[in-house]
């Protein structure tokens, strides 16, 4: 049998303080914090909350669809429920890469970035691209290159920092993001097609045996699920596998690649030039 210690609490505080958003991020964290008196702790019913479109993973691809959906919502004078899950502690801390930012999307989702602050602040001041040999270097003509190589107009950029801003852009048209859930498992409905995800249970001895603090995931359903875990993430190669979605496709290729920031003085570099 169970006992959910803090769902008066947390209904008495959100109705305390007029906020069901409250409620529901609360509830996320503390909620499933129940303690279970079962031979069976692992198929102990979970808490569950509903959405129209739930999103996981918070990475630009996500963060984009959850601000254009809302978008379409308002336009139509509909308020969508939506919610974004993201496995990192923070929206954008597992994003750590540099970028060349095209605007033309961002111009089109947002095209009041630049007053809202987004952080696109060094423009492209110089692009080469060099034949390199053993002896030295040469820089190709620009007209000689494809269009998708002209960098003109656009951003050296943070990806993380862009992520981020996103992130603020979403939740202030009302989008609720928990940051720190990862998705463990996909849900489906009777009829076979994708109901939501539930996230991790947590409280685990490495022996796999509950401890004192275990808890049972959350269930976040939705009508519509939009998978952005990025490459290879466990439940889109599911999906996929289950709906033979890569099926009569190019097969997907994979690299192993390693990220590393560094920190170089300013008078060793020159903003916005960039070399290929």
């Amino acid at each position: 049998f169970q006992i959910f210690v803090c769902t008066a609490m947390l209904l008495r505080r959100a109705a305390a303080t007029g906020s069901s958003k409250l409620l529901r991020r609360t509830a996320l964290q503390s909620i499933v914090r129940s303690r279970y008196f079962s031979d069976d702790v692992f198929s102990a019913p979970r808490e569950g909350m509903d959405y129209d479109v739930l999103l996981v993973g918070a990475g630009p691809a996500s963060l984009s669809a959850a601000i254009r959906i809302k978008q379409l919502g308002l336009e139509k004078g509909t308020d969508l429920s939506v919610c974004v899950v993201e496995k990192g502690a923070e929206v954008g801390s597992h994003i750590v890469s540099g970028n060349v930012f095209e605007p033309r999307a961002l111009n089109e989702l947002i095209p009041d970035w630049k007053e809202k602050g987004a952080p696109l602040d060094t423009p492209v001041s110089d692009d080469r691209f060099l034949i390199i040999s053993k002896d030295g270097s040469w820089k190709l003509p620009n007209f000689l290159l494809p269009p998708q190589q002209h960098n003109h107009g656009n951003y050296v950029i943070s990806l993380g920092k862009l992520t981020r801003w996103l992130g603020a852009q979403a939740e202030e048209l009302g989008v609720e993001i928990y940051p720190g859930f990862s998705a463990s498992e996909v849900l489906y409905r009777e009829d076979g097609g994708v109901r939501g995800i539930a996230t991790r249970d947590v409280g685990i001895n490495k022996d796999g045996t509950p401890k004192e603090t275990f808890a049972r995931g959350m269930e976040l359903r939705a009508r519509v699920t939009l998978f952005g875990e990025g490459c290879r993430g466990s439940c889109s190669e599911e999906v996929m596998g289950k709906f033979n979605l890569r099926q009569h496709v190019q097969p997907q290729t994979y690299g192993l690649g390693i990220k590393e920031v560094w920190r170089i003085p300013k008078d060793k570099h020159s903003p916005g030039y960039i070399r290929s």
